[in-house]
């Protein structure tokens, strides 16, 4: 066994212990189906639908339904979440809606993207491996189950709360971010869709604002879904407001923004125009571009 596949086989139970902890948290004081806390079958559900995809995925080699999998599972959780529910509750309506808007706007993006391109680098080698590939399925599993956890603490709670200026702040907090990252998707698709832009990078648009504006908008929203499931979380279930934390620490120092800037600075990292815009973009959070004339660059 390899040290990347031992690795693999470690993370599969760090994953679900991280897990059931969260679930045993914000499971306190919610709601319970035939005895058993909603809070913690929803995160059970979560990791099901992960190793149920997982199984076809391995089988045929294939990553290209892995985000959308993803998507799928936020909106089938929290809308089987809302039913279980047994009531029709404003602020749980609101947050169904919130995730649902996102999920497949997001979903069907990413969808998009892996057919037009065949295939999905992040998955080239460990889709050979069981233990890897499924590491990579679980790992989705423990994304969404945080992601999601405030919202989902909100809509177990049992608990009513008129809507107040908490709640409005916090939903024109998610438009404001599902907005950007909607945006910033759409340019950097229209970017890329463009021949003459082959093996070029994106300085334009949102993009001379940020160099990932896509994961500033990702971290905007979720934490104004926070904000609007807060007003009802009691107790421990304010563990569950750890979800705009481990979306923002999984972007800016896991997952997202290392990995790109990596491959980024492999392309272009030599190139004068690329350091210049590194220079004088800021990483994540947007700021206005200076006044010089921006360039695209071929590698």
């Amino acid at each position: 066994m390899s040290q990347s596949e031992r690795a693999a086989l470690l993370s599969i139970p760090a994953a679900t212990v991280a897990a059931s902890g969260l679930a045993w948290a914000g499971s306190h004081g919610g709601l319970a189906v035939r005895g058993l806390p909603m809070f913690a079958i929803a995160v059970g559900l979560v990791f099901v639908i992960q190793w149920a995809a997982f199984v076809p995925a391995f089988v045929f080699r294939t990553e290209r339904f892995y985000d959308l999998a993803g998507s799928i599972t936020y909106v089938v959780v929290i809308a089987a979440t809302v039913a279980w529910n047994g009531r029709t509750d404003p602020r749980s309506l609101l947050l169904l809606s919130m995730v649902c808007v996102w999920a497949l706007r997001l979903g069907s993006f990413l969808f998009g993207r892996v057919l037009r391109a065949g295939k999905d680098d992040r998955f080239r080698e460990i889709k050979h491996s069981f233990l890897r590939f499924l590491s990579a399925w679980t790992m989705q599993g423990l994304w969404v189950s945080f992601t999601l956890a405030a919202v989902l603490a909100a809509v177990t709670s049992g608990r009513s709360v008129s809507f107040g200026p908490a709640t409005w702040v916090g939903l024109a907090v998610w438009l404001i971010g599902l907005g950007i990252e909607a945006a910033a998707d759409e340019q950097k698709r229209q970017f890329r869709a463009d021949p003459g832009n082959r093996g070029r990078f994106i300085q334009t648009g949102l993009w001379s604002w940020s160099r990932h504006p896509n994961y500033f908008g990702e971290i905007v929203l979720w934490i104004g879904a926070a904000i609007v499931a807060a007003p009802v979380l009691r107790g421990l279930q304010w563990v569950a407001m750890i979800s705009p934390l481990f979306v923002t620490l999984l972007l800016t120092r896991i997952s997202g923004i290392p990995i790109l800037e990596r491959r980024a600075n492999e392309k272009w990292g030599r190139q004068a125009d690329y350091e210049a815009y590194k220079r004088r973009t800021p990483v994540l959070v947007p700021r206005p571009p200076k006044n010089e004339k921006l360039h695209s660059s071929r590698p």
